[in-house]
C-alpha cells in the first residue's frame, strides 16, 4: 500500500499475487496460513503480496501465524511496515511495548469504540494499521471494519455537502483525571513544548485557570485515497462526539465538568454542536456497512486507515491486541483544503 504525494491521478490497484484469500459477505478478507517457525521471516518474504491485498481490499485478516508473545509480534510489525509511527495526540492511554508498537488504546470494555479512523484529526496519521492479538478474549472484542468510500456514498447529501464545506472541529480538555492526559497526548507536560506542538500543529489552545488545558483543531472530513484517488470519509465526528457517550457517562461527565469541559466532542466546523440526531445517521449507515470476524489468538490484521474505518466491540475477559501506526501520511498529501487552519 505504497502512498503516492500526487494524489490528483488515481493509480490503479495490483492485485494481490497471495492465494487462497476467503472473501465471505460480512467479513473481512482472511488469508489462512500454515503454521511457521519464524513469523517475522515469513512476513518479510510475503511483505509486499500482504500489501497489495490490503491495498486491493481495503483490510487483510490473517490467520495462523501464531503470534503469542511481544517481541516477536513487533519484529513482524516492522517488517510489514514503511515506517512506525509515535502515538501522537491520544485519544485514551495505551501501553509501550517497544518503538512504535502500542497496546490497543485503554477503553472500558463494556462500551464499545464506534467506528473511527486512527489520528483523522491530526495533521499526520497512519497510512497503515497493524494489529496483532496474542490473547483473545472470552466473548466480543472483534475489530469491526466499514469501507470509508462506500459510508459517504451512503450518508445524506446535505450532510456531507456541509461536512465537506466547513470540515469538523475537535475540542478536547485535558486534566489528570479522565482521558489521555498531557504527557499522553504530546509526550510531555511541559507547558512551552505543548504550546510550541499546538502552533506548530494547528491547534488552537488556552489554559484554563485549574491547570487544565483546552483544545480546538479543525480538519477537513472528507479526504481523496492517495493511491486511488477515491473519496473516503475520513474522520472521528461520531466516535468522539457527546452523543455516542454511555448516557450515563455523558450525565456524569457533565455535572462534574460542565458541557463545555467534556475530555472530547465535536462540532460543525462552524461551531455549530453535532446533534444527536445527526450522530444516529452517522453510526446507522457505518453499522449497515460494517465486516467482522472475531480475534483468535495469533491473529495479524492489515488495515488501510483511510479507505477503512475500525472499531472495538465490549468484551468479556482478557483481551491483549498489539497495535502498530505505521506509513505516516500528511495531510497535504491528500490535497486538504483545510490544511494550516484551527477554527
Amino acid at each position: 500500500m505504497a502512498l503516492s504525494s500526487t494524489p490528483a491521478t488515481p493509480t490503479p490497484v495490483p492485485r494481490t499475487a497471495l492465494p487462497g484469500i476467503e472473501l465471505l459477505p460480512g467479513r473481512p478478507p482472511v488469508l489462512h496460513t500454515p503454521a511457521v517457525a519464524d513469523p517475522a521471516e515469513w512476513a518479510g518474504a510475503h511483505r509486499d503480496a500482504l500489501r497489495a491485498a490490503v491495498a486491493e481490499h481495503g483490510s487483510l485478516l490473517v490467520r495462523g501465524l501464531g503470534l503469542r508473545e511481544p517481541a516477536t509480534t513487533g519484529a513482524v510489525l516492522r517488517r510489514l511496515a514503511d515506517g512506525l509511527m509515535r502515538d501522537q495526540e491520544a485519544f485514551a492511554p495505551r501501553r509501550k511495548y517497544a518503538d512504535g508498537v502500542y497496546s490497543s488504546s485503554k477503553w472500558p470494555p463494556n462500551q464499545p469504540m464506534c467506528m473511527h479512523h486512527e489520528l483523522s484529526y491530526a495533521q499526520e496519521f497512519p497510512g497503515l494499521l497493524l494489529f496483532a492479538c496474542l490473547e483473545a478474549p472470552a466473548e466480543g472484542g472483534a475489530t469491526g471494519m466499514a469501507d470509508a468510500a462506500a459510508v459517504l456514498d451512503a450518508l445524506p447529501a446535505e450532510l456531507v455537502q456541509r461536512f465537506e464545506r466547513e470540515g469538523w472541529l475537535l475540542t478536547r480538555t485535558f486534566n489528570d483525571e479522565i482521558g489521555a492526559t498531557l504527557a499522553e497526548a504530546f509526550g510531555t507536560s511541559d507547558r512551552p513544548s505543548v504550546e510550541r506542538y499546538c502552533r506548530s500543529h494547528a491547534i488552537e489552545f488556552a489554559w484554563e485557570p485549574d491547570g487544565s488545558l483546552r483544545t480546538r483543531q479543525r480538519r477537513a472530513a472528507i479526504l481523496r485515497h492517495p493511491v486511488t484517488g477515491r473519496r473516503c470519509w475520513f474522520n472521528q465526528i461520531a466516535f468522539l462526539n457527546e452523543w455516542t457517550m454511555d448516557p450515563e457517562v455523558h450525565e456524569y461527565l457533565v455535572d462534574v465538568y460542565g458541557a463545555d469541559g467534556l475530555p472530547f466532542n465535536t462540532r460543525y466546523g462552524d461551531g455549530d454542536p453535532v446533534g444527536e440526531d445527526v450522530v444516529q445517521i452517522l453510526n446507522e449507515v457505518y453499522t449497515a456497512h460494517t465486516v467482522r470476524e472475531p480475534w483468535r489468538g495469533g491473529d495479524l490484521l492489515l488495515v488501510d486507515n483511510i479507505r477503512t474505518a475500525h472499531s472495538r466491540e465490549p468484551f468479556e475477559g482478557p483481551r491483549e491486541v498489539l497495535a502498530a501506526l505505521a506509513d505516516p501520511v500528511h495531510r497535504t498529501d491528500v490535497s486538504d483544503p483545510l490544511e494550516g487552519t484551527a477554527s
